[in-house]
């Protein structure tokens, strides 16, 4: 073998090497981001931390539901050990986003109709959830595995309320940017023509 040819499998797994990296990055810019705004201590700047937040990591999520299918060298997930409890996450998330939490979202835009009521701090604490868990087996040195778990979960749980938490803080932000008071309107435009 000529001593520039390479193994595709090698080649292979340091892209896939690579990619867990970037994913483990972008998974601990969300937690904490989110951990950031759950504090309280930036109200003005919540919703555009969080919608940078979702764009980031749901990014990262279609890359992984993108490529083929990663398949973990184990035929079982090794035990990362105890899920921690997001519920105070939840709270915190709630209590931050006072006010603008619920919202209305359809089940799914391809085989229903039906709308159901969404709450913003649920999604996120559920994505961060979902996130941590992919992030302990990546610390553990179970790349594989970690690369499995986020791509799965983000096909089947933490994709879609990411999604639609994105929206939702989008929404949010092009009301309050964009909706004003006709007369606020009124007045701004009558004195823009009449200096």
């Amino acid at each position: 073998m000529p001593e520039d040819a390479y193994d595709s499998a090698d080649v292979e797994r340091g892209e896939l090497s690579r990619l867990a990296a970037d994913t483990a990055t972008d998974v601990r810019s969300f937690i904490e981001a989110v951990t950031t705004v759950a504090s309280g201590t930036s109200p003005d700047v919540a919703l555009p931390i969080v919608l940078l937040a979702l764009s980031q990591v749901l990014a990262s999520g279609a890359r992984l539901g993108a490529i083929a299918d990663v398949v973990p060298s184990e035929r079982f997930e090794p035990d990362s050990g105890p899920e921690p409890d997001v519920d105070p996450l939840r709270v915190a998330l709630a209590n931050a986003f006072d006010g603008l939490d619920d919202y209305a979202e359809v089940v799914d835009p391809v085989l229903s109709a039906d709308v159901v009521r969404g709450s913003l701090s649920g999604d996120v604490a559920a994505v961060a959830s979902d996130l941590a868990h992919g992030m302990r087996h990546f610390e553990s040195g179970r790349v594989d595995e970690a690369l499995w778990w986020w791509q799965f979960s983000y096909l089947s749980s933490w994709g879609s309320p990411a999604a639609s938490a994105l929206r939702v803080v989008l929404s949010i932000l092009a009301h309050l940017r964009l909706d004003a008071d006709d007369e606020v309107v009124a007045d701004a435009e009558f004195d823009a023509l009449h200096p």
